[in-house]
């Protein structure tokens, strides 16, 4: 991985959040809301002292999704588990990306499809990606949540263009089993997974 881009927030230390959920090379670690809150007043310097890993620019080019899931926190500050988490490169301390489920389990837009089902998904940014990234983020939030909260279904959205993740999903073996108009990201292909038959207990 390349070093640190010019102007990024550098921290020195790993990460002590005993919330974190880890995998062989990466953290996954909850955004909490003064995280989030220092990222929307662009001031990573805070943000990065709050992740303890370092924080690069382009994350400040999501003040949307960062809004979008502090309002979530700020209504119900229980959801924060199942939001928004900071994929972090253990070696290196760098945030890569992010994955979070969009909500609790068993939204009634899940209905049609998959009624106990929690919808995933996840960023990886561009000068970090790596194929082995958002599988292992995947993997590891799917089994935190089949583990210690009992989910037994997973959703995945995917826009019909986007092929490494029509790939990953096939990969867990998520089945396609219909479409929705997204009113962000128009048209996606909506996938289902059955955690008994994932294969990755």
């Amino acid at each position: 991985m390349d070093g640190p881009e010019q102007g990024e927030m550098t921290m020195a230390h790993p990460t002590t959040d005993h919330n974190a959920i880890p995998t062989d090379r990466l953290w996954l670690i909850s955004m909490t809301p003064p995280f989030l809150e220092a990222s929307l007043a662009g001031d990573r310097p805070r943000a990065a002292g709050i992740l303890g890993a370092t924080v690069p620019a382009v994350w400040q080019e999501e003040t949307w999704l960062m809004r979008l899931r502090l309002e979530q926190l700020q209504a119900d500050s229980v959801l924060q588990p199942w939001l928004l988490r900071a994929i972090v490169h253990r070696e290196s301390n760098m945030m890569v990306g992010h994955v979070g489920f969009h909500g609790y389990p068993g939204g009634e837009y899940l209905q049609e499809y998959a009624p106990t089902a929690a919808e995933m998904g996840y960023t990886i940014f561009p000068d970090y990606r790596h194929p082995g990234y958002p599988r292992a983020a995947a993997a590891a939030l799917m089994h935190w949540a089949a583990t210690e909260q009992g989910v037994r279904q997973f959703v995945f959205s995917i826009s019909p263009d986007n092929i490494p993740s029509q790939r990953i999903a096939v990969h867990f073996g998520f089945r396609k089993v219909g479409r929705w108009e997204d009113e962000e990201d128009g048209p996606e292909d909506v996938f289902v997974l059955d955690w008994a038959e994932a294969g990755i207990q």
